[in-house]
C-alpha cells in the first residue's frame, strides 16, 4: 500500500476544533468532502458512527483511527487531524485522543483498507513518530513523518 496515493497536504488538518467524538468525525469528513473524496457527509457520518457503536476506534497512546466501509467513496480515502488538547474517543487505554487518522473505503473493497491500516500502524506505533506528528506545524511536516 503506497500512502502517497492516499494522502496529500489538503487532507491534513492541524488544530481540529471539535470537542466530542461526533464533532471530530464531522470535521474530518468535511476535510475529505472539501477535497472531493466523499459524496455525502451525512450518510458517511452515519456509516462511521455505526462502526464506532460496535467498537471505538480510539486505540491507545493518543491515537484514534475512525474508519468505515461506505457507498459514499469510490476508493480508499484518508485524512489526518490533530488536536493537542485531546478528545475522549473511548480509547482502550482511557486516555484522550490527539491524533486522528480517518479512512473510508467502498463496502465491496477489503484489501486496500487492511493494507492502509497496517501501513499506518507501523508508523504510529513508534512514540517518536507520534510526537513528531503532534508537534508538526504544517501539513507537509505531518506527511514527512509518513514518508511522503
Amino acid at each position: 500500500m503506497k500512502l502517497k496515493n492516499t494522502m496529500n497536504t489538503h487532507l491534513v488538518k492541524i488544530g481540529l476544533e471539535g470537542t466530542t467524538k461526533e464533532e471530530i468525525v464531522k470535521e474530518l469528513l468535511q476535510v475529505l468532502k472539501d477535497d472531493g473524496k466523499i459524496k455525502d457527509i451525512d450518510r458517511t457520518f452515519d456509516d462511521v458512527m455505526e462502526r464506532e457503536s460496535k467498537m471505538s476506534t480510539g486505540i491507545q497512546h493518543g491515537v484514534a483511527i475512525p474508519h468505515a466501509k461506505t457507498s459514499e467513496v469510490d476508493g480508499l480515502v484518508a485524512c489526518v487531524g490533530i488536536k493537542k488538547e485531546g478528545v475522549d474517543f473511548a480509547s482502550l487505554d482511557g486516555e484522550p485522543s490527539t491524533l486522528f487518522i480517518m479512512t473510508l473505503s467502498p463496502k465491496d473493497h477489503i484489501g486496500p483498507h487492511v493494507q492502509f491500516l497496517a501501513a499506518i500502524s507501523r508508523i504510529i506505533k513508534k512514540e517518536e513518530s507520534r510526537n513528531a506528528i503532534l508537534n508538526s506545524k504544517t501539513p507537509e511536516e505531518v506527511l514527512a513523518v509518513f514518508g511522503l
